[in-house]
């Protein structure tokens, strides 16, 4: 049986030319396309966005905000609070935070009461930071306690929602750690209208921290280095019970604050409370801090 005759595909030099220009024209294209896909795609290497890199490099270190001062201040909701701030370590637990929503968890929180809970989120607690890192001129006092009662309302509280501040009304409830008892003792001046002994407690307090550094180095007992911090700082605001304090010996006025824990009270005095500054705006010792607090504990039981 013969065989077909095998013909070849290019039988003319048209059909020569056609094959020589494909098989350079098409690789060629190829190659093009290629480059044009992979320029305009979009590339999140590190370094691969020139413009954003020298953007990044170039942008000051400090930048000024500037605000309206006379503007009326709109104040965040709980909830926005909750999700820019507190949601990264409340959302899911972290560092053992109580998480959102978790009843068994938030109960002997709340148990604590909303003072309690509130006093811990400002000026914080365990591995929280104070306000939970922020600072004052990024949310109020009255905005963390929006938060406060909204995290501790979905754990089963029934807490109220805090009291608006009224125009032109500071809307912090209380001192920022770390500011001074100065700072804090002249801003409680004006609700308490006791002018006379409030500036005679500011002007105690101004030079609190040399004297207590003097006291700390004395090498008192528990008991003297109580008697002693009360009498060259405490008793600025306890004596005559100026500033909202509870008076030194008034029974009755200690007895509702003795209702708490004496490691609440240790915590008040150890880190501030209302108008009083953390450790009474001394640099104690909390050895000392706690001998004070016995000190007047005692005397007024």
């Amino acid at each position: 049986m013969s065989e077909a005759p095998h013909g070849a595909p290019i039988k003319t030099p048209g059909q020569l030319i056609a094959a020589v220009i494909a098989g350079f024209g098409v690789p060629v294209a190829i190659l093009i396309l290629l480059a044009v896909y992979v320029n305009n795609s979009t590339r999140t290497g590190a370094g691969t966005d020139i413009e954003q890199s020298v953007n990044a490099r170039i942008t000051p270190a400090a930048q000024v905000d500037i605000r309206d001062a006379n503007a009326p201040r709109v104040y965040k909701t709980g909830e926005e609070v909750f999700k820019a701030v507190c949601s990264t370590c409340h959302a899911s637990g972290t560092a053992g935070a109580p998480k959102f929503g978790d009843s068994g968890a938030w109960g002997p929180r709340i148990s604590e009461g909303y003072d309690t809970l509130l006093h811990n989120a400002l000026n914080g607690k365990g591995a929280m930071p104070a306000r939970g890192g922020t600072n004052p001129d990024d949310y109020s006092d009255f905005e963390i306690a929006r938060a406060v009662v909204y995290m501790a309302n979905h754990g089963g509280a029934s807490f109220a929602e805090p009291a608006q501040p009224k125009p032109g009304e500071a809307a912090d409830a209380s001192a920022a750690p770390g500011a001074s008892g100065t700072a804090t003792a002249t801003g409680a001046i004006g609700a308490s209208g006791e002018n006379t002994q409030a500036a005679a407690a500011v002007a105690a307090l101004a030079s609190v921290p040399q004297t207590a550094a003097a006291l700390a180095a004395s090498g008192a007992d528990s008991a003297q280095a109580g008697k002693a911090l009360y009498t060259q700082v405490c008793q600025a605001c306890h004596a005559a019970g100026v500033l909202g304090a509870p008076k030194f010996g008034d029974k009755e006025a200690w007895a509702l604050r003795l209702k708490d824990s004496m490691d609440t009270i240790y915590n008040y005095a150890l880190h501030g409370k209302g108008a009083m500054p953390p450790k009474g705006g001394s640099n104690a010792s909390d050895a000392d801090v706690k001998a004070v607090v016995d000190y007047i504990v005692n005397a007024s039981k």
